[in-house]
């Protein structure tokens, strides 16, 4: 028959959508999965077939005679009843052949041959199975067991014995369930092993798979190209099952396996393949390369998110169904999981899902374990500090202003203070139009042509293509990209601390904020600076934060003012105030590291401020600095002498405080807490001759130093070591929280014992005669009664 449709014309086919011959290409294969899903169902009941007929109960030899007996009598009847005498041959032979060709309800059931001799075209195997008569299944099958037989008198006796069969119809599934029950039954009937025999046994399986996981990662970096797919092998040995050295195993594995990636990860990212890049052609090298580069991505992805299910089952406190692995055992795979995050963290921010292991780690900052906490701070502290472009560094502040808000400001404040670790020095500011330097623009095609000849348009052509590979070559453009992604890292920074000021005021998260503040404010814009200064102010006014908050609302006031905010016109007199009246609470305890804090404000307050510092302010914070330098450690007394030296050249008429003759009227007023009203120049700095007599021999370099006037020149000069450096350094140089000296102090040598001589020591001579019966006579030791005084007193 030939077949009528028509072949569709290549316009037609132009017209059929896309999604249509993907429809019809999905119901083709659907057709051809069904029709093989038919065949397997039919193939599974004719085997089932198959082994019923094997299964049949066969019939006794008994039975068998006693049945062949009345057949003889029932032929006999039938021969009585119609005589084929009687019939003719015609009808004796059609009978015969309606006898051969009788249906299986006429015919012998015991017989094997088939009901029709010709089979129809189109009648299936299973068809003829399906006509077989079923037997009810009440009791298990029996099989009989023909045993030996009996002869006596009357003949041979068969004996046969019942067996129950096995019921064989379960399907491959069921068989391999029973096969792993046997082998677990066989394993149990393993003998005991003592626990010494179980270590070696332990020791010899890790061994076994520690020099496969060697090989398998000697091999991907040898070829990385061509062994990829031992990548899987390796990553699947992360399942390990043994529960002997399951743990050990997935943790070798996933230390392995991060080391892989960072040696055979490519430097840039890898992008997915369009569908045309596909259907081309390419050469073999280009499509192993390609083959590679998938294979990498996919692998590096199922490893990623194997870290990250290990990390959920021990936050959630899981087990798998197979409980290979105990709940304490999780934590330290916990633990590995997010050592190899942070290292690929660090190592490839430049590679594929780099952001999705910025959104697991960010969380685990604020985690309860100490260690992975830790552990996560260091890293986005190295990321930050690595990070020279700022795109790494803008994903990880995005995700931790998330956090910080998803969490109603409930964070601990080392999340707010991986921060000051960002490297952000300057940002695109607002200018006047006339500020913008104007760009290189390149003349156009029309201008060129009106404005120059030939000879003139073909160099201008060549000497702006120089221009641009120079422009090229100093990478203006990644320079304008860095300060675009610094500043709009800068704005989110700055929105999570104005939030926490704004929302928060007595949180714990506000140190870490006005640290920020100080560090960042001179980048802040113009805009916010009389806001920030008024909530600065009120904060120290209301007395609810610590001290140490205290001095860094006043650095960061100050940077504001000393960067943009030159050209406002605010007093800061309310800053020096509180500041100048609250030194006396450092001291040599806790607040001794405060002490870098107020160097860091002085040296903004007053050396960078200079011409908006009067001479009586300056005089008051000299004197009140030499006084606190006196119970302070050795350390913070360095750096007040330091600054001292620095205010003592930056300000004339200094050397006030090294006369003790008072200029102008009043006293020294020391407890007021005003700089300006308390008469500095009428006091002499008389602190520096204690601190001459210091135990550490640089304060008293320091206090020698100054007293003769701090000259830069001649024998009362400091050493090129001392003063080139600021004070916050020496502070830092000098510190001891080792409990050590820097420099060591020299050891006093001990003095002699003073003794008597036995000449006369005495003018006295009887003194001398006294002394002298003493020494001679022999000192007669008696036991010490103590109690001797109570017992007198309780008798009498």
């Amino acid at each position: 028959r030939k077949n009528t449709k028509r072949v569709p014309s290549f316009r037609k086919l132009l017209r059929t959508s896309k999604i249509k011959l993907d429809n019809k290409l999905k119901n083709k294969q659907y057709k051809q999965q069904s029709a093989a899903k038919k065949y397997r169902k039919e193939q599974k009941k004719l085997r089932q077939a198959v082994r019923d007929a094997v299964c049949r109960k066969p019939f006794p030899l008994e039975e068998y005679k006693k049945k062949t007996g009345v057949e003889k009598q029932e032929k006999e009847e039938e021969e009585d009843a119609l005589p084929l005498d009687m019939m003719d041959e015609d009808d004796l032979k059609l009978m015969q052949d309606l006898a051969q060709k009788a249906s299986f309800i006429t015919r012998d059931l015991s017989s094997n041959e088939p009901v029709h001799i010709k089979k129809r075209k189109n009648e299936s195997v299973i068809d003829k199975y399906e006509k077989m008569p079923r037997r009810m299944q009440t009791e298990p099958e029996k099989e009989l067991i023909h045993l030996l037989p009996i002869k006596d008198k009357g003949g041979i006796i068969p004996q046969t014995m019942e067996k129950p069969v096995l019921n064989i119809t379960q399907d491959e599934e069921e068989d391999t369930e029973e096969m792993e029950v046997a082998e677990d039954g066989n394993e149990e009937l393993l003998p005991v092993l003592t626990p010494e025999e179980m270590a070696a046994q332990r020791r010899r399986k890790l061994q076994e798979r520690k020099i496969h996981i060697a090989a398998l990662a000697a091999a991907i970096l040898s070829d990385p190209e061509n062994d990829i797919k031992k990548l899987k092998e390796l990553r699947a040995m992360l399942m390990e099952q043994d529960p002997n050295v399951a743990v050990i195993v997935r943790k070798l594995v996933m230390v392995s396996l991060m080391e892989i990636f960072k040696d055979i990860a490519p430097s840039y990212k890898i992008r997915p393949l369009t569908e045309a890049e596909k259907a081309t052609k390419v050469k073999k090298e280009t499509q192993k390369l390609r083959e590679f580069e998938e294979g990498l991505v996919s692998q590096y992805k199922f490893y990623l998110e194997n870290l990250e299910q290990t990390i959920k089952d021990w936050k959630q406190r899981k087990l798998k169904k197979s409980n290979v692995i105990s709940l304490k055992a999780y934590k330290g795979l916990a633990e590995i999981a997010v050592k190899c995050l942070c290292e690929l963290l660090v190592a490839l921010p430049h590679f594929n899902f780099h952001n999705n292991i910025i959104v697991l780690i960010v969380p685990l900052m604020n985690d309860t374990s100490k260690m992975i906490s830790e552990l996560c701070f260091e890293a986005v502290k190295k990321l930050f500090k690595q990070d020279k472009l700022g795109f790494a560094s803008l994903g990880v502040v995005k995700v931790i202003s998330g956090l910080v808000k998803g969490r109603n400001y409930n964070v601990r404040p080392e999340v707010l203070k991986v921060f000051l670790h960002l490297r952000i020095k300057e940002v695109e500011l607002k200018k006047d139009s006339e500020d913008i330097a104007p760009k290189k623009k390149f003349m156009t095609y029309k201008e060129k042509r009106k404005n120059l000849s030939r000879m003139q348009r073909k160099w201008k052509k060549a000497e702006e293509k120089l221009e641009r590979e120079l422009l090229e070559a100093e990478a203006s453009e990644s320079k304008e990209k860095k300060l675009k992604l610094h500043t709009e890292t800068l704005n989110i920074v700055f929105l999570t601390y104005f939030r926490i000021l704004k929302k928060t005021k007595k949180s714990p998260l506000l140190p870490a904020v006005l640290e920020g503040l100080a560090k960042f404010a001179h980048l802040i814009n113009v805009e916010f600076f009389d806001d920030l200064l008024i909530v600065l102010h009120s904060l120290i006014a209301s007395g609810d934060v610590t001290y140490r908050e205290t001095l860094h609302c006043i650095l960061s006031a100050f940077h504001i003012l000393s960067g943009q905010g030159d050209v406002l016109n605010i007093d800061p007199m309310k800053f020096y105030t509180h500041l100048y009246k609250t030194l006396f609470s450092l001291h040599a305890g806790g607040t001794n590291d405060d002490i870098g804090i107020v160097l860091q404000c002085l040296d903004v307050m007053l050396a960078k401020r200079r011409k908006q510092v009067s001479q009586q302010r300056a005089l008051a914070f000299i004197k009140r600095l030499s006084t606190l330098g006196l119970h302070v450690l050795p350390n913070s007394s360095i750096g007040i002498l330091a600054t001292n030296r620095v205010l003592m050249h930056t300000f004339p008429k200094m050397d006030l405080l090294l006369d003790n003759e008072s200029q102008g009227s009043g006293i020294y007023l020391p407890e007021l807490e005003e700089p300006e009203h308390c008469n500095a120049q009428n006091t002499a700095l008389w602190e520096l001759h204690l601190l001459q007599r210091h135990y550490h021999p640089i304060v008293r370099k320091f206090a020698a130093h100054l007293i003769v006037g701090a000259p830069a020149e001649g024998s009362g000069a400091l050493s090129a070591d001392l003063s080139r450096r600021p004070a916050t350094e020496l502070f830092e140089t000098y510190n001891m929280k080792g409990m050590t000296f820097n420099p060591p102090v020299a050891s006093v040598m001990p003095r002699k014992k003073d003794t008597f001589s036995q000449t006369d020591s005495f003018l006295n001579e009887e003194l001398n005669e006294w002394l002298q019966k003493h020494n001679s006579d022999t000192a007669i030791h008696k036991p010490l009664d103590f109690a001797k005084h109570l017992k007198e007193s309780s008798l009498s």
